[in-house]
């Protein structure tokens, strides 16, 4: 038996048992959530200022898990909600066969999306985060929705050579039940989503209010605000030569005019 002490030295010390790497560097996981009234975005911006202000030299940091895919894909909102909103104009563009009829439904987006900031702004349980973009996006198609209704109407009568003005009031005393039905399902539909509760009612919560404070908003002011827009874009892109061409030659239309 020969004792260790003649083949080497040794003394005990103590170590951290798990060493921690992020690409390939020593690293501290820090985690947190933001405070109450503060998004998850805002979080992050706290985070970089405090560390670009208090971090020695040589250190660094970086983010992983949602906050990283966060960073990653914030850039790509805008040009996501832009492709949204080409592709629906696209479409108008064809159904309508004109470039400036579209114009009307588009701006009623505006007035879904202001009514959900407004609902998530007001409700300090909620933030915008990717369910609320989500519920944004979803919002364009129905915004647009009760837009087409009064729109399509409206555009077949003047196309016929009805006077513009009689047309868009008849467009919109014969849509205002289909529209104020289909919104109310919709917006009873989603009052599950809002009022959700347990294991990932955060996440339900978002996107029911988004979208509920959306609909409720296009709803109440699109058909005071579709028709007016209707009534200009038209009247300056047909112009008054051929409205007043296309009164000429209007017949009624029995099957489409019943109280002729």
């Amino acid at each position: 038996m020969v004792p260790l002490s003649t083949l080497t030295s040794y003394k005990m010390i103590e170590n951290a048992p798990l060493i921690s790497h992020f690409n390939l560097f020593r690293s501290a996981e820090i985690d947190g959530n933001s405070a109450p009234g503060y998004s998850s975005g805002d979080a992050i911006k706290a985070l970089q200022e405090v560390a670009a202000k208090s971090l020695p030299e040589g250190y660094g940091y970086e983010f992983s898990g949602l906050s990283r895919e966060e960073i990653l894909s914030g850039s790509k909102t805008v040009y996501i909600f832009m492709l949204s909103i080409g592709f629906v104009f696209l479409f108008l563009a064809a159904l309508y066969e004109s470039w400036s009829v579209p114009f009307s439904v588009l701006l009623a987006v505006p007035l879904g999306a202001f009514g959900a900031i407004l609902f998530l702004t007001f409700n300090p349980g909620l933030d915008d985060n990717i369910y609320a973009q989500i519920g944004l996006i979803t919002l364009i198609g129905l915004a647009a929705k009760n837009a087409i209704l009064i729109v399509e109407f409206a555009k077949e009568r003047v196309d016929r050579g009805m006077e513009l003005e009689k047309a868009t009031l008849e467009a919109v005393r014969l849509r205002l039940r289909p529209i104020i039905m289909t919104s109310m399902a919709f917006i009873l539909g989603v009052l599950p989503l809002v009022f959700a509760s347990g294991a990932g009612a955060q996440a339900r919560q978002t996107i029911g209010w988004t979208v509920f404070g959306g609909m409720l908003a296009a709803t109440s002011l699109a058909i005071f605000i579709v028709p007016v827009l209707f009534f200009l874009i038209t009247k300056f892109a047909y112009g008054k030569e051929k409205l007043a061409e296309l009164e000429k030659n209007y017949k009624p239309d029995p099957e489409h005019d019943p109280q002729t």
